[in-house]
């Protein structure tokens, strides 16, 4: 019973390291190539052929090994490389603007 429960958890373990390995291939995929440049990044053929591999790797080859060495890579893309890329596309807050900024300019609690 404890074998089964634990071949479980190590299946659900799989399962998030694939769809953190596949949401990563997406996102290098639809980020535009002129943006890995402007960032100073790696080239969008690499980070695709990076991520693809690991998701390759997750679905065809359950080498736990393999796997980590995958999820390290889209940890990476996922924590250095995209918010990069999204700094130099202007995707992320809308005008550039602090969380504190209202619509007529920034709050600062009446003063």
């Amino acid at each position: 019973m404890l074998l089964t429960g634990f071949g479980s958890f190590l299946a659900l373990i799989y399962l998030a390291i694939l769809v953190i390995a596949v949401v990563a291939f997406v996102f290098a995929a639809i980020a535009r190539e002129d943006a890995y440049r402007a960032a100073d990044k790696q080239t969008k053929m690499f980070w695709l052929i990076i991520l693809g591999v690991t998701v390759a790797v997750n679905l065809l080859v359950p080498m736990l090994f393999l796997q980590l060495a995958g999820l390290v890579a889209s940890i990476v893309f996922m924590v250095d490389v995209r918010p990069a890329l999204q700094q130099v596309s202007g995707g992320g807050r809308r005008g550039g603007g602090s969380s504190s900024d209202g619509p007529y300019g920034p709050y600062n609690g009446g003063r």
